[in-house]
């Protein structure tokens, strides 16, 4: 195929994804210099389409960012009044006491929020001041300069057919080209993916480690609706399958948000983390809070998992990674959105510095340094035990050990050093033969669902005919290996049943239904061999989220 002509548009920082990492870094750059040219690209339909977060959020990288979000109107209307923490069974549960927990994890102070309409509204205050924001544009590829810098990416391409060629409607996209790329993406971004592998930026780092969230938004019994509080819980179901947890949100009108984690690095390829989900919701305690209430959303992403050790460097030849791009979750808090905003101010304040002095193309020197060493490495640091201890020794040496560990950090203590993470989530995963099979309830239609009839409450379109944003290195893996020595986990593992396994024995094939994929990476990242990589589809496609 002849190669491709496209337009070129030059700016000065140019930003992929419309998050609070990528928007926060826009209205920095705007705030310190309003002459900049700044461009967002966001993948979603609109802004907050594909954000899928908690959320409670620490407000302390929006207080520096926009001071007075109050009276500007930011969607932060429902402050945290109450923090529960509960050990459950399966049929019980054991309150854990508020004045054991570290300091670090009252949630005194935060608000519940919606972070797709926190990005909306930060879409708006970036707009106002001149920032150039494009929805439904995919990034799909990497601009290389002459010396091998991140020059700017491809952005806008339409219209391939299912083969990849080029169909009767294509748009080649355009090319933007910028002093500085600065790559928001969250977890996992395919662009991110590339340049931390070509520039080798986690070469010092331990490897990442991920769980898988899924949230459904529910309007319950207004009798029961208890504004302002937060439960978080531990152990049943999961109990030794897996690590992870739960949390319970509400937020105004009458609605809760009810989510679950699963930590992807869980042994047995049985486990399957959806149906972990739905079975939680039969607790006695949930179950009695969702009694009479309705879903009325649904939707799922990867998390960021290993913390301090694992963030790559931040800094590559003309850009930096934002945010959950390179990971920058605090674990025990469940929380990455304040440290993705104060990300974002971090690299605006260096690249203004350095266009400033001529400079473009360059290592924004100073970045990684300002986020290890401040506010972001600070939070980070004082939990970065937690997740390895729970990986090796299991939940209660996580709350006891990794407890202490926290608290003796917060005195600027650290006597257990830094733990390393050990196997990725992909090594991570034994043959199917050394692990029992899991057998897990139906779902009842009322409290639990299944995959499809709640991917439905996600909103997920993907035009049918373009190519599959999801690549397999080597189509014969997921039948030959995956299935035969792990039982094909992918059937189980993505939270919106993108694959299966149709046929049986020598007719068996491997099946990739696209069109329903909420773009969580799960597979990315949790794929025992390997073999799937998470592309972009075109712009716009995906899930539309509403209020998560």
């Amino acid at each position: 195929m002849a190669e491709i002509e496209r337009e070129a548009m030059e700016y000065d920082v140019v930003i992929v994804g419309a998050g609070p990492a990528g928007l926060s870094a826009a209205i920095r750059l705007k705030q310190l210099d309003a002459d900049l040219n700044v461009v967002v690209l966001e993948k979603g339909s609109e802004v907050g389409a594909h954000i899928l977060s908690g959320a409670v959020l620490d407000p302390v990288g929006l207080n520096k960012l926009i001071p007075d979000w109050k009276d500007k109107g930011a969607p932060l209307n429902v402050p945290v009044k109450e923090d529960n923490f509960y050990m459950l069974g399966e049929a019980g549960q054991l309150r854990i006491p508020n004045i054991v927990m570290p300091p670090l994890m009252n949630n005194h102070g935060n608000y519940i929020v919606s972070m797709g309409n926190v990005c909306r509204w930060m879409a708006e205050q970036a707009e106002e001041m001149g920032v150039e924001i494009f929805p439904g544009m995919s990034c799909s590829e990497i601009v290389y300069g002459e010396n091998g810098e991140v020059k700017g990416v491809v952005a806008g391409e339409f219209g391939k057919n299912a083969d990849g060629t080029p169909g009767p409607s294509y748009e080649p996209g355009m090319e933007l080209h910028g002093k500085y790329v600065f790559l928001g993406e969250g977890v996992r971004g395919s662009l991110s993916k590339q340049v931390i592998a070509k520039y080798d930026l986690a070469a010092k780092s331990d490897v990442q480690k991920y769980g898988l969230g899924m949230k459904e938004i529910w309007e319950i019994d207004p009798e029961k609706h208890s504004e302002g509080t937060v439960t978080h819980t531990m152990g049943w179901p999961l109990e030794g399958n897996a690590g992870g947890g739960s949390f319970i949100y509400h937020l105004e009108n009458n609605q809760v948000y009810v989510g679950f984690v699963v930590h992807l690095n869980y042994k047995n390829p049985h486990v399957f983390p959806y149906m972990e989900f739905q079975r939680f919701k039969h607790h006695p305690q949930v179950a009695e809070l969702l009694k009479g209430g309705k879903r009325v959303a649904y939707g799922a992403r990867a998390i960021s998992e290993g913390g301090y050790q694992s963030m790559p460097q931040l800094e590559f030849p003309g850009g930096a990674l934002l945010g959950c791009a390179a990971g920058m979750v605090n674990v025990p808090r469940i929380k990455g959105n304040h440290n993705a905003m104060l990300s974002g101010i971090e690299a605006a304040e260096v690249a203004v510095d350095a266009i400033k002095a001529g400079r473009s193309g360059d290592l924004l020197d100073g970045y990684d340094k300002a986020v290890r060493k401040g506010e972001i490495g600070n939070d980070l640091k004082k939990v970065r035990n937690v997740k390895p201890l729970w990986s090796k020794y299991g939940l209660l040496a996580s709350l006891g050990i990794g407890g202490m560990d926290m608290w003796m950090n917060t005195f600027g203590i650290g006597f257990l050093g830094t733990l390393a993470h050990g196997k990725s989530d992909a090594d991570a995963t034994e043959e199917a033969s050394k692990h029992k099979e899991i057998h897990y309830p139906k779902p009842d239609g009322t409290l639990s669902f299944d995959r499809l009839t709640n991917v439905s409450f996600s909103f997920t379109n993907h035009e049918e005919s373009q190519p599959a944003h999801l690549h397999l290195t080597d189509p014969d893996v997921p039948v030959s290996v995956n299935l035969a020595k792990y039982a094909g986990p992918s059937a189980r593992y993505c939270p919106a049943g993108v694959y299966e396994f149709v046929g049986e024995g020598a007719e068996t094939k491997f099946q990739i239904n696209f069109q329903n994929c909420v773009h969580c990476k799960t597979c990315d990242i949790k794929d025992p061999s390997q073999n799937i990589t998470w592309t972009v589809p075109q712009g716009g496609d995906g899930p539309n989220y509403p209020n998560m």
